[in-house]
């Protein structure tokens, strides 16, 4: 499944299994009209995106949003009826996917308040457990996370560093590590290669070039 996930910039994740799975896409400029589901973590610009939204669903897309930040999708052209509300720490059947939410929260910074209701995903593909975390830091809740693929923030300023990330890895012990939110907006390319560094024992993947 590893080799079926690509990251468009940031946080933006698409997953090629049976269905196209994407979370947060961001900046897709090429009308791909392909997204079965559409999972949002949370409403901040860069991970909200309703141009990139437009350029990738097509009449059947499922949109799945955060409980918290429905109000907030006036911008959205998905039907009613095709959005699915979360809330976090609870399980849903999606699309044929069982789907698990995780709280996503920042410890000090006011970014990402946990009374906001933010959420990451774990979503079981072939039987593989894939944590798409949305912006976090190194919380108990992440650390309590049990997946084969994690998909995490490193790029500091409003999400974990590549050093707090790499503490969270050590905790978690995925089969697989893919980074995320840096190289872009915060972060550098150079912190990735980092992040690899610190992690020795484990497959870290970078997919952001």
């Amino acid at each position: 499944m590893k080799d079926k996930i690509t990251i468009n910039t940031q946080s933006s994740i698409r997953i090629a299994g049976d269905q196209i799975i994407y979370f947060d896409p961001f900046k897709i400029s090429d009308r791909k009209n392909d997204a079965d589901l559409i999972f949002i973590t949370h409403d901040h610009y860069d991970h909200l995106d309703p141009t990139s939204i437009d350029n990738i669903k097509k009449e059947s897309t499922c949109l799945v949003v955060p409980k918290s930040i429905r109000p907030n999708l006036t911008n959205i052209n998905i039907k009613d009826e095709n959005i699915i509300e979360v809330e976090p720490n609870q399980t849903y059947l999606i699309n044929g996917y069982r789907v698990e939410t995780i709280p996503s929260y920042n410890l000090t910074k006011p970014f990402h308040p946990k009374d906001k209701n933010y959420v990451g995903y774990i979503i079981t593909i072939d039987n593989e457990r894939i944590y798409i975390s949305g912006d976090t830091d190194n919380t108990i809740d992440a650390q309590q996370v049990k997946c084969d693929i994690a998909l995490i923030p490193i790029g500091g300023t409003y999400t974990m560093d590549y050093q707090e990330a790499s503490e969270l890895i050590k905790v978690m012990k995925p089969k697989v590590v893919i980074p995320t939110h840096y190289g872009s907006i915060v972060g550098t390319l150079q912190d990735g290669k980092l992040f690899k560094d610190n992690l020795k024992d484990f497959e870290v993947i970078l997919k952001i070039n």
